[in-house]
């Protein structure tokens, strides 16, 4: 008898931007699993009830993408990590229970481990752009690396106050206007916003201020090298850009679902810079 086909999907709304599919799929491919990962466009008000019903949507887990990752914990099990970070990205069903964590901190962090190895050796301060899920996420994982300092700026000082609500004194809330100083301090600056991102206003950032030992990260994968990170590398910095983020959040997931912990390959990322730049053509 043939083995089942398990299968995983990836919940927005929308979703159709989504390149989860093309990276799962790939892995499956690769090894010869019988599975299939697809987009479901799924509406707030429809969230609930259809991860509630997963199973009876032939799904053994889910990736959760934007607006539903806060909905996503509050319909499952989180670990310690989705509710430390405050939202789950990865739904995945065990013991008849639906359970949730955040891979978004280990995308994160094991990006800057590929891209500069023992990154956070002698990094003190780190400035977040942003205060959303994504920055959120980016905090957390700063702080499990023990960087003590994380000035987070955000044109809505309400929002990063409540990061420091949520993750404590290391979080230091500071305005846009304040850049120019707190670059020349900090060794890690990470763009969480949008700005910047294809069909986004521009991040209108200067850098002359930055110290030149300065690490560099863009969560923006659309374009793969954005006026951020080209700009960086102008000054002869370490940067990391966002599609190996993208690449290493997925790696658990797969493993939840599929039983294998998969690898981030080089033919697997120029599988997605292709993709990419047939969509910019």
């Amino acid at each position: 008898m043939a083995e089942p086909i398990r299968a995983a999907c990836v919940i927005g709304w929308p979703v159709e931007h989504s390149r989860s599919p093309l990276i799962h799929n790939y892995w499956l491919k690769h090894y010869g699993i019988a599975g299939d990962y697809r987009r479901e466009a799924v509406a707030p008000e429809a969230f609930a009830a259809f991860v509630a019903d997963l199973p009876a949507q032939g799904y053994v887990g889910a990736n959760v993408t934007l607006p539903h990752k806060e909905a996503a914990l509050a319909a499952s099990e989180p670990d310690d990590r989705a509710r430390a970070v405050g939202a789950a990205n990865t739904l995945w069903l065990a013991d008849g229970h639906l359970h949730s964590t955040n891979t978004d901190v280990e995308g994160f962090t094991a990006n800057l481990d590929a891209a500069l190895p023992d990154w956070e050796n002698g990094r003190d301060e780190a400035v977040v752009l942003g205060a959303g899920g994504s920055a959120q996420a980016v905090v957390y994982g700063l702080i499990e690396r023990q960087i003590p300092v994380i000035h987070v700026v955000n044109r809505t000082q309400e929002r990063a106050e409540a990061l420091r609500a949520r993750f404590g004194p290391a979080v230091q809330p500071a305005h846009w206007g304040a850049l120019p100083h707190l670059l020349s301090r900090a060794e890690i600056l990470v763009n969480t916003t949008s700005l910047g991102m294809t069909g986004q206003p521009p991040l209108a950032l200067d850098l002359a201020p930055i110290r030149r030992d300065a690490l560099v990260a863009d969560l923006v994968y659309a374009p793969l090298k954005t006026a951020l990170l080209v700009s960086a590398e102008a000054r002869g910095l370490a940067t990391a850009d966002g599609l190996g983020m993208l690449l290493y959040q997925a790696v658990r997931g797969f493993q939840l679902w599929f039983g294998i912990r998969p690898e981030v390959t080089a033919e697997l990322r120029a599988a997605i810079e292709a993709d990419l730049g047939r969509e910019g053509e």
